[in-house]
């Protein structure tokens, strides 16, 4: 099983959760279940390529050694900046998930019934929002 977890950056609170298949895209996921306002600036991960036609103010990080080796020294100083400010913000985001990962239903294989899993999946990220708002 995939889960997309939507998070606030400023708050680094779990807003919205999605439970697919695990053989799913991630952009696929995205394209299928979240709607979000254009004016929104959103940032992802690599995964997410091609997230750009459908939700045009995202931040994607360029790794692409081929496209990188094509720019000139000065583009690249300019992209390595780039993606050095996305992964600063991308940053806080992966603290959210690390602790949900914690609690062991995501990083590891899950051995009861499918049908709760995502009712517990969102229990979890609700205790992760309960324990960000008291600490």
């Amino acid at each position: 099983m995939k889960f997309q977890v939507i998070i606030d950056r400023k708050t680094e609170t779990i807003i919205s959760t999605e439970m697919f298949n695990g053989k799913a895209h991630d952009g696929t996921i995205f394209k299928k279940t979240t709607h979000l306002n254009p004016d929104i600036q959103a940032y992802f991960d690599s995964g997410y390529r091609g997230v750009q036609k459908v939700h045009a103010n995202s931040l994607i990080p360029i790794r692409h050694k081929e496209d990188i080796a094509k720019l000139s020294d000065e583009q690249k100083a300019v992209r390595k900046a780039e993606n050095k400010a996305i992964s600063s913000v991308r940053m806080k985001i992966e603290h959210v998930i690390g602790r949900i990962k914690i609690f062991k239903i995501v990083s590891e294989r899950y051995r009861n019934r499918l049908k709760r899993l995502l009712l517990r999946f969102n229990l979890i990220c609700g205790i992760v929002n309960y324990e960000k708002a008291f600490s």
